[in-house]
């Protein structure tokens, strides 16, 4: 696959480098700014409850 994208591009291996690193970045940044955004919410991997051992305000001897 990565093969037939390299043949499509055009110009000489100076161009087409500059062209695939210039798409890579586009899509980091379009996936970046508006997938990881949105897709966001609907994942639950940091909505966990963390219990401090030591809340402040506790009493303790001192």
């Amino acid at each position: 696959m990565y093969a037939w994208i390299w043949r499509r591009l055009p110009g000489t291996w100076q161009t087409k480098t500059a062209i695939a690193l210039g798409l890579l970045v586009a899509i980091a940044v379009l996936l970046w700014y508006v997938a990881f955004p949105w897709i966001e919410p609907k994942v639950q991997f940091d909505h966990g409850v963390v219990q401090d051992p030591a809340p402040s305000g506790s009493a303790t001897p001192g």
